[in-house]
């Protein structure tokens, strides 16, 4: 059984940066259980809107809020996640940091040496671990042999400090490593800067010690957005569309045997027969629904439950650290190819 901190049945939280973001998880925090005491944001802009529209108790410094919060959600650019995480965690306080962890593996890992040395819990917001449709491809993901992801999004101005690896690409990194589980072999990449001094695209080729292969594919320049990812197995496939919210699971049937089928008996004519035959007689299509549920509160709503009851996120530091390193490794290969 957890052991329950009966103090923390309403852990008092606040949130760490009130910008695009911050003001989502503001916003959802205040319908869960806990009390959301106060915001932090350097901005009187964004203070002043936190105060007028919640009621809430504002701060400049988030310093300030050090003796009055058993938690709080840190949504400040991914440069400050070090300084304002580890001053939470040497004061005892849980933190739930947005993704990424920060912006090296050296940052991340001492969130993750803070969080240990103080005994208190760190999460990452790596938010797509939280789809439901992700719950239904588990089996599939843990046996992939290809994965392929599109995640592409019109320039939005935000999270400029860092570039697409980390900012957009980390999210498939994250999936794409709790999904195969196994180490990875090698990395080719190549991307580059379009409008900001960082890279705005990149593609990567990862191959595990496993076998499997993926290739994934960010560009935060695109006219349109795209979120969609395709995992390959010796089971079956899945096709997942986040932006439009669909999906679908191929599973071969119960006693599937492709070497034991007459080909020569089929009439390959009768297209319609023929799809009939193979889509209700040899495979299992299951659509997906994507967009139940709310991901984000989701993930708030466990870090709660972590808070209360000291039981592991489903996204650890650990595992933040760990998509970092992905990326520094994307990263690395990306400058040994930069453009001219």
């Amino acid at each position: 059984m957890p052991r329950t901190n009966p103090s923390l049945a309403r852990p008092r939280i606040a949130v760490v940066g009130i910008g695009h973001l911050g003001k989502h998880h503001m916003r959802l925090l205040r319908d869960l259980d806990c009390d959301l005491v106060g915001v932090a944001d350097p901005s009187e802009e964004a203070r002043k809107f936190a105060a007028d529209t919640y009621g809430l108790t504002t701060h400049a410094d988030f310093r300030q809020l050090a003796d009055v919060v058993d938690a709080v959600s840190v949504v400040v650019p991914t440069t400050l996640h070090r300084d304002v995480g580890t001053f939470f965690l040497e004061r005892g306080v849980d933190v739930l940091v947005e993704k990424p962890i920060a912006r090296s593996v050296a940052d991340g890992q001492a969130l993750v040496d803070a969080a240990r040395a103080n005994d208190r819990i760190l999460a990452v917001g790596h938010v797509e671990r939280f789809n439901p449709a992700l719950r239904g491809i588990e089996g599939i993901g843990k046996a992939a042999r290809y994965i392929e992801s599109h995640r592409l999004a019109p320039f939005s101005f935000r999270s400029t400090d860092i570039g697409v690896v980390l900012d957009l690409m980390i999210h498939d990194l994250d999936l794409v490593l709790a999904l195969v589980q196994s180490d990875i072999k090698s990395i080719e990449a190549f991307g580059g800067a379009v409008f900001t001094p960082a890279e705005d695209m990149a593609s990567a080729i990862i191959k595990f010690d496993n076998g499997a292969v993926a290739h994934l594919t960010a560009n935060r320049v695109a006219l349109k957005p795209m979120r969609k990812m395709r995992v390959f197995s010796k089971e079956g496939y899945v096709s997942l569309d986040f932006q439009n919210a669909q999906g679908m699971v191929v599973r071969k049937a119960p006693g599937w045997d492709f070497e034991q089928l007459d080909m020569e008996s089929l009439d390959r004519a009768q297209m319609g027969d023929l799809w009939k035959f193979v889509f209700d007689g040899l495979l299992q299509v299951e659509n997906l629904q994507l967009d139940a549920g709310n991901p984000l509160r989701d993930e708030l709503a466990e870090f709660l439950t972590c808070v209360r009851e000291r039981t592991q996120p489903t996204v650890s530091g650990e595992e933040g650290v760990r998509a970092v390193a992905a990326a520094e490794r994307v990263l690395a290969v990306i400058a040994a190819n930069r453009w001219q």
